[in-house]
């Protein structure tokens, strides 16, 4: 892709401005290509949020919106790319290069492969501005390619996560191309293999989908889970896997979980009579890994309800891994009881675990804005009992 010295001038001028202001002013522009001028100052406004690195990186060329928002953040490239390294690596579904980019640093030769022509354009013209001049780019389609490469040290393939009836897919064997299928050929030509899957999809029935996995990460930025991630090897056995939870905060600080199926089916799970001084609740990597019973033994909490996913002590726990609520309240739904809990406030942040309700009706119900400082529970006790917990954030024992 080449643009012209008036569009990429133009580009400079409008860096900051909006993308679709601009669009609609392509005839006062006659020497602009308007076109590509909007989707460059699109893709670079957006990489100033997923990858800054690259926004501070001049004259890189960026895909259309589609791909900008499917491609991974900087953040959990390189949580991706701490996870492997050796000699030679291949990706096999390169996309706009975010993954590859940031992994084939991690090793001596490295292979990115996309079907799409203007997606490998772009990395051809990247790579080299970026120092990844040990990348070779193939424009070809993956299973293709797969059948006919040589082995290498690390396979990594991200499969489209759509059906072909433009639904999300929650199955591995509804993404393309399908990774439980091409798995055997996976592991033959490479000592590790990464397969990245969307955080819609369902992690059981990945792992019975699979016959090697090794390892699972959960990974979640901001408390919002972002990607799964399966370590493939070809002597690993599906009942030893061990499944990671990273959360990544928004100020760049990790915390790390770990568990395996078979200790959370074994771990003791203590559940609490009545809610206690804290409530908590697991960060958004936990609650898609579903690492339950383990977090009532490795930390001292209770659980509120085998289905409720709230814990509760009597003493701040500081490393617990997710959010802490200071209880100043609870209630159940009698009227007066109603009166007493909600009568300082009109506003709340309203979320339901193992509830009848929806967060939204609820707040219908309750006759509450949105926001505050204050947040509400709704959910169900171990006797069942239904019940709202009202708390502020706690970031220090009282």
């Amino acid at each position: 892709m080449e643009l012209t010295a008036e569009t990429l001038r133009f580009i400079r001028m409008h860096a900051d401005d909006d993308p679709r202001s601009l669009a609609l002013q392509a005839a006062r522009y006659p020497d602009v290509d308007m076109a590509e001028a909007v989707t460059q100052i699109a893709g670079r406004q957006a990489a100033a949020r997923k990858i800054p690195s690259w926004y501070h990186t001049e004259g890189l060329y960026y895909p259309r919106h589609l791909s900008m928002e499917q491609c991974s953040s900087e953040a959990t490239a390189i949580y991706k790319a701490s996870l492997l390294s050796g000699d030679t690596f291949t990706d096999l579904t390169g996309g706009f290069g975010i993954d590859c980019a940031f992994i084939s640093r991690r090793f001596r030769l490295a292979h990115y492969v996309e079907r799409q022509e203007t997606l490998c354009e772009l990395a051809r013209h990247n790579f080299p501005l970026l120092g990844l001049n040990h990348v070779q780019v193939h424009q070809d389609d993956c299973v293709n390619y797969l059948q006919r490469m040589s082995p290498v040290d690390c396979l990594f393939i991200d499969p489209a996560r759509r059906d072909g009836h433009g639904g999300k897919a929650v199955a591995i064997s509804h993404c393309e191309p399908d990774a439980s299928v091409l798995e055997p050929l996976l592991v033959e030509k490479a000592r590790t293999v990464m397969v990245k899957l969307s955080p819609m999809l369902d992690l059981s029935l990945a792992l019975n989908e699979m016959k090697h996995v090794r390892e699972v990460h959960v990974v979640a930025v901001g408390n919002e889970c972002k990607e799964l991630l399966l370590i493939l090897q070809k002597s690993a056995v599906s009942t030893e896997v061990c499944i990671h939870c990273e959360h990544i905060a928004t100020d760049g600080t990790h915390r790390h979980y770990a568990f395996t199926p078979i200790g959370e089916k074994q771990a003791v799970c203590p559940l609490a009579e009545e809610v206690e001084a804290y409530l908590y609740e697991p960060n958004a990597a936990l609650l898609k890994a579903g690492a339950f019973r383990s977090l009532a033994q490795d930390f001292p909490v209770k659980k509120l309800h085998a289905n409720s996913h709230l814990y509760t002590s009597a003493e701040w726990v500081r490393d617990f891994p997710g959010r802490c609520f200071e209880v100043t309240a609870v209630s159940g739904f009698g009227k007066k009881e109603l009166k007493d809990f909600l009568k300082d406030t009109d506003r709340a942040n309203i979320a339901v675990r193992n509830f009848p309700l929806s967060a939204v009706d609820l707040r219908k119900r309750l006759k509450l804005k949105d926001g505050g400082e204050d947040y509400i529970f709704a959910t169900t006790l171990a006797d069942g009992r239904k019940v709202l917990i009202r708390g502020r954030k706690a970031d220090k024992p009282r």
